[in-house]
């Protein structure tokens, strides 16, 4: 039985049970075309998601995937199966298929619109309007001169006249494709940097003028004189002056009304826009209709006669920015059009590309000709206009680079021109390859031509740190800085990972560290009588650097965050600020910004900010669900098991300690009711412990201040760099009067006792009057090369020259384990003795060296990081089995896992 067919039964009703009665689940009828649509959207998703895949990690963006699916599954290569085109892509169900593909193409130039924020422009109005003329009439040029041949030799419709042509062609290699090259900025960290703000405000200048170019090509083919052509054009401009003082300013009203400028848009104002994006897309509406190329075709003549997408962008230009509205309404619609819409209309282009047809030596000359036009006026252009705004040479190829990028706006204006008739099929793939190959190349051309050594060598520069030849302008300084670093011990200045769930691990941990220290100072009076009055001044020898690290995604609204104005995020995120006032109201100097990074540059970016700011210690806390998200918006507790399972998260500390090693000195804090807030582990049962008419349940009782303020630390002393370095910020944290310490030096049974050589070592060190001064010179004098008498001599001049007021709070003493499989048994005792016994304290810690000298315990890191040697991270080989060990066991106290890195190496 056919598909379409109805069944021989009485009542001539078609089948209703579908495969069940023999009938096609794919065959296309005009009554029911959802069918094989929901066939054809499936396969396009499924291409593309699966050609993304690999092109990420070439760092390429999606709309290339997109692009390659189609030309797949078009006719050069799929197609040329028998009965596939028949099959899945009939020429009957291509008008359903272009509709939806259409609908997600005006709400996706809504969606640029929104990301076009003005302001940026005007504020760098000389040189974007330099480079991106510059960039345009070069381009534009080349791409008359080209037409030439290309309308000789491939032009097949005699209703477009070359003035046209040549219009669009000129056009289509002018053009920038501004979302694209917001993305490719984002993800190379070159957005706040003088040649990525460049290249925005002059991509943004370029973007409106080549929408502009367009509608004038698309308004003289739409319309059979040159008198009708100009009156669709004036219509597009009343129409676009009619949003903008007639339509924004009560829009603008409703949205301040409705909360929804600042608080995000409410279900009804996205209704409301949405609705002014399709009556501006009816307005601006039209293209020629070709009924007998259901691809090559766009249905009605509209209003004046244009495009539906000039309207649906003018909206978007007449949305507000203030208040975050603009990137609040791209997170509501963003995903639905990325993921569904905008890949079947690439997916579209690729359809219509077919590669098939560059078959001759004059085609392949002219498709190579048009990608030179496009890469030599772009990058010509843009280079001399840089260079004229007093920008390095290589700052200015940089930016002629990224401007020659097309992306996807570029197929958008390539799928106008066919639709109206100007391309031919030729042609149009032709300029296909062009689009392809121009964006695919941006990303490795700006990397060869700006590669990070140069950037910093310019910024360093720029900063009058180093000459041009790169030696240092005051190297006396740095010489001093980086000995008084290498002699000075103790945390100066801290560098920390602000995460939202570690903010009462982070403020507890900073406040122990520095002890508040108090001086008085005798003011003068303002008049002779008056008496002199005492001022106390607080402070704490400690400066703390904060940064918070928010995921940079592929989404629209994420690049958003950036190109509005990464700086001012930094001034209103409620995380760092409130980081900011803690550490103020507890007389801390302090810093914090906010950086938006793809989620494998966390930990690059962190130890650069940490070698920015000289830092002595990074600590890095580990986040409470285990993940690298900080979403609240339903906070869960994960169990033990499920926080220190996360690839990405073990990843992510393995590649910042390896980072850390060559900068400074790292540690990773794992919370366990650190600063007295125990977190429930499991769901609170609902249980009733009050009557029913109770005014108050057991829930709104509120909390205690914690009246025990005191902290125990415990710390296992194995020997080596990270050890030696443990040793010392124990000591450090032992100077807070509320903390305490338990220092035990592991000796393993067969381990011989410290020689002779090893105590006189000791004894010998030079005693000062100042306890702490002696502290620094015992420290800086002993030997450090790792070995089992250096280490001895160490421990043993620490503990000679406790200062009296750390003797009674702070317990040195040696313990002898048996070697073997037992020796983590007893350390885990001993642990279990020293933490946890004062159950309503402030919290106690285990301090622990990641890797010490223990043979049993060295290989941690290395190769077990996904990005040193391709293996699987574990928690073992993250934290030290010692520490993998507490963790597992479930020990009632916060872990410090410190490792040595800088000169903490040495």
């Amino acid at each position: 039985m056919a598909g379409g067919e109805l069944t021989g039964n009485s009542t001539g009703a078609p089948p209703q049970a579908g495969v069940l009665e023999g009938v096609n689940p794919i065959v296309y009828t005009p009554s029911n075309p959802i069918t094989l649509f929901i066939v054809q959207a499936i396969i396009v998703i499924i291409f593309c998601q699966l050609l993304a895949y690999p092109l990420r990690w070439l760092h390429q963006p999606r709309v290339i995937a997109e692009v390659l699916g189609g030309i797949l599954l078009g006719p050069t290569v799929m197609m040329r199966i028998p009965g596939f085109e028949a099959a899945i892509f009939p020429p009957a169900s291509m008008p359903v298929f272009n509709n939806v593909a259409n609908l997600g193409l005006i709400i996706f130039l809504f969606l640029v619109a929104l990301e076009v924020d003005i302001r940026l422009f005007t504020q760098n109005w000389k040189a974007a309007l330099s480079v991106g003329m510059a960039g345009m009439i070069l381009p534009f040029g080349l791409g008359f001169a080209i037409a030439w041949g290309l309308y000789k030799e491939f032009h097949v419709d005699e209703a477009i006249g070359f003035g046209v042509f040549g219009l669009f062609i000129g056009t289509a290699l002018a053009i920038t494709a501004f979302p694209v090259l917001c993305r490719i900025l984002s993800e190379l960290n070159l957005l706040r940097s003088g040649v990525g703000v460049t290249v925005l405000a002059a991509g943004i200048g370029n973007d409106v003028t080549g929408w502009v170019l367009l509608a004038l090509c698309v308004a003289l083919t739409n319309n059979s004189s040159g008198l009708a052509a100009l009156w669709a054009l004036l219509c597009c401009i009343g129409w676009t002056l009619f949003l903008i003082f007639a339509i924004r300013p009560p829009f603008i009203w409703i949205l301040k009304r409705t909360g929804s400028l600042h608080n995000g848009p409410t279900q009804g104002m996205v209704a409301l826009t949405l609705l002014m994006v399709l009556a501006s897309s009816w307005f601006t509406g039209g293209l020629v209709s070709y009924p007998e190329d259901p691809i090559h075709t766009l249905t009605g003549p509209g209003i004046i006669g244009v495009h539906p997408i000039f309207g649906a962008f003018l909206v978007g230009l007449i949305c507000p920015h203030d208040g975050g509205f603009a990137i609040k309404l791209t997170e509501k619609i963003e995903d639905l059009i990325s993921v569904l819409f905008l890949p079947l209309y690439f997916a579209l282009s690729g359809l219509k590309t077919n590669l098939g047809l560059l078959n001759d030596g004059i085609t392949w000359g002219y498709c190579i000709g048009v990608i030179a036009c496009a890469f030599a006026g772009k990058i010509i252009g843009g280079t001399l206009a840089a260079r004229a705004n007093k920008l390095l040479w290589r700052e200015s190829f940089t930016i002629g680079a990224l401007m020659s990028c097309k992306g996807l706006v570029e197929l958008i204006v390539l799928n106008i021109g066919y639709q109206a008739g100007i391309l031919s099929e030729t042609t149009f793939s032709m300029f296909v390859v062009m689009a392809l190959v121009t964006t695919v190349a941006t990303t490795p051309m700006t990397k060869l031509l700006y590669p990070k050594w140069y950037q910093t060598k310019v910024e360093r520069w720029r900063k009058g740190e180093i000459d041009w030849d790169g030696n240092e302008l005051n190297p006396s300084e740095s010489l001093q800085g980086g000995l008084k670093k290498g002699v000075d011990s103790q945390i100066r200045r801290l560098m920390v990972h602000l995460r939202l769930d570690s903010l009462p691990s982070l403020f507890t941990f900073i406040t122990i560290l520095s002890p508040e220290s108090v001086t008085k100072k005798q003011v003068e009076p303002e008049t002779p009588d008056a008496e002199s009055t005492e001022v106390i001044i607080k402070k704490r020898p400690l400066e703390v650097h904060g940064m918070r690290i928010l995921e940079l995604t592929d989404r629209t609204s994420s690049v958003m965050h950036l190109t509005e104005g990464e700086d001012f995020y930094s001034l209103r995120d409620p995380v760092v600020n409130a980081f900011r006032t803690f550490s103020q109201l507890h007389d801390v100097a302090v810093s914090g910004r906010v950086a938006v990074v793809p989620a494998d540059s966390y930990a690059e970016t962190l130890m650069t900010q940490a070698h920015e700011v000289s830092s002595d210690f990074a600590l890095i806390p580990w986040g409470e669900s285990g993940s690298m998200s900080e979403d609240q918006s339903f906070p869960v507790t994960a169990d033990t098991n499920e926080r220190f399972k996360s690839f990405t998260h073990l990843d992510f500390i393995n590649q910042t300690l390896e980072k850390a090693s060559a900068i400074c000195n790292a540690g990773i804090f794992i919370d366990n009711g650190f600063g007295g807030i125990t977190k429930p582990v499991d769901r609170p049962e609902l249980q009733r412990t009050k009557s029913a008419i109770s005014i108050r349940n057991q829930a709104d009782v509120a909390v205690l201040p914690v009246a025990n303020k005191s902290h125990h630390v415990f710390f296992p002393f194995f020997g080596g760099a990270d050890d030696r370095i443990a040793l010392r910020i124990v000591l450090q944290l032992a100077k807070n009067p509320h903390v305490s310490a338990t220092i035990v030096r592991i000796n393993s049974s067969e381990k011989e006792k410290l020689s002779s050589t090893a105590k006189s070592a000791a004894a010998s060190t030079t005693t000062t009057e100042d306890n702490s001064e002696t502290n620094k010179t015992a420290v800086s004098s002993s030997p450090v090369s790792g070995t089992d008498v250096e280490d001895g001599a160490l421990y043993a001049t620490l503990k000679s020259s406790l200062p009296e007021d750390l003797a009674t709070r702070v317990n040195f003493s040696e313990a002898d384990v048996p070697a073997g499989k037992e020796e983590l048994k007893e350390i885990i005792l001993l642990a279990q003795q020293a933490v946890g016994n004062t159950r309503d304290n402030a919290g106690d810690v285990v301090v622990l060296g990641r890797r010490n000298a223990k043979k049993g315990f060295a290989e941690v890191g290395g190769s077990s990081s996904s990005a040193a040697g391709g293996g699987v991270p574990d928690l073992k080989n993250t934290v030290g089995e010692v520490a993998e060990r507490l963790i597992t066991t479930g020990i009632r106290a916060s872990l410090l896992v410190i490792q040595a890195g800088g000169r903490g190496q040495a």
